[in-house]
């Protein structure tokens, strides 16, 4: 498959299976290719080589393919973590998922607010450390999804808050979660 264009006559241009491979790594990355290729990050694509070859792909056209990639990789490296929404299955038990989903949203990285203003980070904090414990079965007053999807934080104006887009669509998918928790 010629995914860019060909350096024409006896020129070289760059290794068109090393470039391929390394493009399918990408698209797999993003959820775009085949999971069974290793991820990669974008960091990876900024300091790739490829040997070279008489009648390779045209560098220009791959250079600049691998700087929207590494846009795109970095984008999606920024998203919040989504949880998974499918009920556990085979060797995995019910508790070792809720577990599962509980470290997934100790480790949630909200982008900060546009313009100096977004939610109270300390009160979303504090909310999503309540859903941990519901999730781990460790407290008298667990949130149902009912309280997530009911949720509301103050906002901040002029200081470091969350994206409310993203904690929003976040808590939505916790609230998917903890309906299964029961």
């Amino acid at each position: 498959m010629n995914r860019f264009p060909r350096v024409m006559g006896m020129r070289s241009g760059y290794d068109p299976v090393e470039v391929d491979a390394l493009i399918g790594r990408i698209e797999a990355t993003l959820g775009r290719g085949s999971h069974a290729l290793e991820p990669v990050t974008a960091d990876e694509v900024r300091t790739a080589t490829f040997r070279t070859k008489r009648g390779g792909y045209h560098e220009t056209a791959v250079d600049f393919a691998l700087e929207a990639f590494v846009v795109a990789l970095e984008t999606q490296a920024k998203r919040p973590v989504r949880l998974a929404m499918a009920e556990p299955t085979g060797e995995m038990l019910r508790e070792e998922w809720f577990e599962t989903q509980a470290a997934r949203v100790e480790r949630v990285a909200f982008r900060p607010g546009r313009m100096g203003s977004g939610y109270n980070e300390d009160e979303v904090d504090a909310f999503l450390d309540r859903i941990v414990a519901t999730l781990r079965g460790t407290t008298d007053f667990p949130v149902a999804a009912k309280d997530v999807r009911e949720a509301k934080f103050s906002t901040v104006l002029f200081r470091s808050g969350y994206l409310i887009a993203d904690v929003d669509s976040f808590l939505s998918g916790v609230a998917e979660v903890l309906e299964q928790r029961g």
